[in-house]
């Protein structure tokens, strides 16, 4: 069944009605976005203290790449993606305002982690890209992904303890 011109303008309607206006002045809200920070985020932090508890040792903002958590020995590269800022295919939502601002600057965010990935497949390391959902909800999944790349580290860690006691 077809819908008319009229009918999917009603349905369009509608679905604009469902969809909050932004609650915020442009002076509150330009106060509020530039606190959004693109280093040491909440999911990043979170990500490392998992990580550091399991005996894992890396290096942080790595590379020209500006890897958000890098093993180099083992040659894999974390990147921690927020669902908005990197283009979440479950939960991404374009914003209603000033939209050509933000698909340029979306759609720029998404092209260049594909860039950077395929650039540092090219030079041999392994990329793992983790959304923020993913971690809030499936930390055991995620830190099995990771540990997949990276080997069992707990032989690591206990030699590593019986070598600073000894």
């Amino acid at each position: 069944m077809l819908l008319t011109e009229t009918a999917a303008s009603l349905l369009n309607n509608l679905w604009d009605k469902k969809r909050m206006a932004d609650i915020f002045s442009k002076r509150k809200r330009s106060y509020i976005m530039s606190r959004v920070r693109g280093k040491n985020t909440s999911p990043e932090v979170a990500l490392r203290k998992i990580l550091r508890g399991c005996g894992h040792r890396y290096r942080l903002h790595y590379g020209k790449q500006m890897i958000d958590i890098a093993f180099p020995k083992e040659r894999v590269a974390l990147f921690m993606d927020g669902c908005f800022w990197h283009k979440c295919p479950k939960h991404f939502r374009m914003p209603r305002s000033n939209t050509a601002f933000w698909k340029r600057k979306i759609n720029g965010n998404a092209q260049r982690d594909k860039r950077e990935t395929a650039l540092l497949k090219k030079k041999g390391w392994t990329v793992v890209r983790i959304w923020e959902h993913e971690l809030r909800n499936e930390k055991i999944r995620v830190l099995g992904r990771i540990r997949k790349f990276l080997g069992d580290m707990d032989g690591v860690r206990k030699e590593q303890g019986s070598h600073i006691r000894g």
